[in-house]
């Protein structure tokens, strides 16, 4: 089937177009190239612009007749970014999302999947977070997550929009095939941190160490790319059971366990052979000590798990890494897009 993939020429979004292209689907992407990568979109039905153009919206499922089914990828994702500069990302993820929402409604487009986050979630204990967890949003990009959910939930039940929101937190690895992965040549995600340090020699910043953890660092659920395109396929699929009798719903990915950054460290060592030198650094803007999703109703409604651990996830990351200079024109260019 058709499936538009706005966000298509980012890390995540790319990653979910040639999951659903190797299903045997057809991606029509649509990104204004901001921060993704016009390589990633070569040889796709691809449209450059803005999600929030209505016209440009009406015009790509016009020319795709049998599109019903969207996946929403494009955001603004970078938690301190969001500390500096909030309406940029209340402007993309929350009002560009309701008119993106509302113009595929109109236009007949009934399915869309987001890309949702999992940083909605408060704190949690050792037994981590479920769908129905509390929310405490702890970022400006948290917030803008929680807002568009909820803003989704509310246009589903007053309108024939049915959604599905697939809640995840750190995405880790890259496409395994090695066709695209995270395109920023400093990145400031902490697997693309830790390279740079293994490259360099430079000690890596653990920023955060009285948390209440094991460890006193962060704990996070590090998800790879490509499990997370597989469950974006999946619920492209399996629309209607994941719905499960509503007009929306919510649905946690990721691996069922925390790792904390300095096991993370750890992985990454015991992966490249090579120790990595750390120093105590401060805690970023925004960020909490962290948690990991539990992940029953995707097993259940989607019939998915993930299935590539963290040392994997790390090892596609460093190959992608090597291959990269020779896939991008201008591997200089910084972009931070799903």
């Amino acid at each position: 089937m058709d499936v538009l993939v706005t966000g298509g020429a980012g890390y995540i979004g790319s990653t979910v177009a040639s999951a659903l292209a190797d299903a045997g689907h057809r991606p029509v992407v649509l990104d204004d190239l901001s921060t993704g990568r016009a390589e990633f979109v070569r040889g796709r039905r691809f449209y450059r612009g803005d999600i929030a153009d209505a016209g440009l919206v009406r015009r790509i499922v016009a020319e795709h007749p049998g599109l019903r089914t969207a996946v929403h990828c494009a955001a603004r994702v970078a938690v301190p970014e969001s500390v500096a500069r909030p309406a940029d990302y209340y402007r993309t993820n929350v009002t560009g999302t309701l008119e993106l929402a509302q113009t595929l409604a109109e236009a007949g487009v009934r399915d869309l999947v987001l890309s949702g986050s999992a940083s909605v979630y408060g704190p949690a204990g050792a037994a981590g977070v479920d769908e129905d967890a509390p929310w405490a949003p702890a970022s400006p990009y948290a917030r803008t997550k929680a807002v568009a959910e909820l803003m989704l939930a509310d246009l589903a039940a007053a309108t024939r929009l049915r959604v599905l929101s697939l809640r995840y937190f750190n995405p880790v690895g890259a496409d395994p095939q090695l066709r695209t992965g995270p395109q920023q040549p400093r990145p400031g995600h902490v697997l693309g941190v830790l390279a740079e340090s293994l490259r360099t020699g430079a000690s890596f910043p653990v920023r955060g160490t009285d948390y209440p953890t094991r460890d006193g660092s962060a704990l996070r659920d590090y998800v790879h790319v490509w499990d997370l395109a597989r469950a974006h396929v999946a619920a492209v699929e399996g629309f209607e059971r994941a719905l499960d009798g509503r007009r929306s719903q919510a649905i946690n990915l990721g691996t069922g366990r925390g790792t904390t950054v300095h096991e993370l460290v750890a992985t990454f060592a015991a992966v490249t052979g090579r120790p990595v030198p750390v120093v105590a650094a401060p805690r970023r803007p925004g960020d909490t000590a962290g948690t990991f999703a539990r992940t029953e109703r995707a097993a259940y409604l989607l019939g998915w798990h993930a299935e590539r651990d963290l040392a994997t996830g790390i090892a596609d990351l460093l190959a992608w890494l090597e291959r990269r200079p020779a896939l991008l024109e201008n591997p200089a260019l910084v972009g931070s897009s799903r």
